[in-house]
């Protein structure tokens, strides 16, 4: 293992942090949007008790698919849009991680790069385990 000159830290930092910037940006921006179209299209959020039975209870109707996802984005639906921000959000930490060990490869930094791998392994192995449990 080689030592890393600190100007090429500081440029793997630097897009490590424009990462978690521009997904956490974006994600709030669609999060609003889509709230902020909710409220336009009626939206139906707790106004009554059965519209709060109906999104939170054991069999709510809260979107589940890719297809009514795909298909909300088309038509402009708040919550469609929504759930593309919290998705967005979901995925910002896990891109991260994933430039992270491109950019310790790049460095050559195997014992990094390894780590890395693991932690995004294991992050794979939970989106799984609770996609399935």
């Amino acid at each position: 293992m080689t030592p890393v000159p600190a100007r090429k830290h500081a440029a793997t930092e630097d897009v490590i942090s424009r990462v978690l910037r521009v997904g956490v940006t974006a994600s709030l921006i669609l999060i609003s949007a889509g709230t902020l179209l909710s409220f336009l299209q009626g939206g139906g959020y707790g106004g009554e008790h059965a519209e709060v039975a109906r999104l939170t209870g054991a069999r709510g109707a809260f979107p589940r698919n890719a297809a009514w996802l795909f298909g909300g984005l088309l038509h402009a639906d708040g919550q469609a849009v929504i759930v593309l921000g919290l998705i967005l959000l979901i995925a910002t930490p896990v891109v991260r991680v994933a430039v992270s060990a491109a950019a310790f490869a790049r460095q050559r930094d195997r014992a990094y790069v390894a780590i890395t791998l693991v932690v995004l392994a294991l992050l794979g192995v939970s989106l799984v385990l609770g996609k399935v449990g």
